[in-house]
């Protein structure tokens, strides 16, 4: 079985009903899909894996990736998708580490779209669609702010795709642009 979005959409709100984890999962979705066409690979893929790299994370929150993996073979979904997902969680919950870019992709940008989402709600504006990784990165050095978001995962993904932070930290921005309202994040932009 090849999962569409629909399905995995589907299956996302079965297992989530929290406002701020669908919002977390459709905004990872957004910047995969993003970084997908930017490297010439399959955007319906890698949108799909991050749209349900969460999945259990609300039923289950101490078997985070355990739940997913069983939940997604019992689906009847291809061992690519299932080993994708469980590798978002490598050194914290799971001992699958990232091997293919959309793994490493997938373990860089989950942590930073907290920090963006959360860099972006206290502009003036509320907005990602005025925001800059400049700005990012001077929250990222504020250790109080975003305190939840773990910077290690994010440096290192950096370092596994071989790209500097401020590239990564933009290319998130614009994959969340494209899906500022679905996340609440279009905000108030003047002019």
């Amino acid at each position: 079985m090849t999962p569409n979005r629909e399905d995995a959409f589907r299956l996302l709100t079965r297992y989530n009903e929290s406002e701020s984890l669908i919002k977390h999962a459709l905004a990872v979705e957004g910047v995969m899909r993003y970084m997908a066409r930017k490297r010439g690979a399959d955007e319906e893929e890698w949108g799909i894996i991050g749209l349900v790299h969460d999945l259990d994370y609300e039923k289950f929150p101490d078997q985070h990736c355990i739940k997913t993996e069983e939940i997604l073979r019992a689906e009847g979904w291809p061992e690519a998708y299932i080993r994708a997902v469980v590798s978002h969680g490598w050194g914290i919950c799971s001992d699958v580490k990232p091997e293919s870019e959309l793994e490493m992709v997938l373990y860089a940008v989950d942590e930073l779209t907290g920090l963006v989402a959360t860099s972006a709600l206290v502009r003036p504006s509320k907005s990602v669609l005025d925001l800059t990784a400049k700005s990012v990165k001077k929250k990222w050095k504020d250790k109080r702010f975003a305190a939840g978001v773990d910077r290690a995962i994010i440096q290192k993904g950096a370092e596994m795709l071989g790209v500097p932070l401020a590239d990564l930290i933009t290319d998130t921005i614009m994959g969340m642009r494209e899906v500022a309202d679905a996340v609440g994040l279009r905000g108030e932009v003047a002019g």
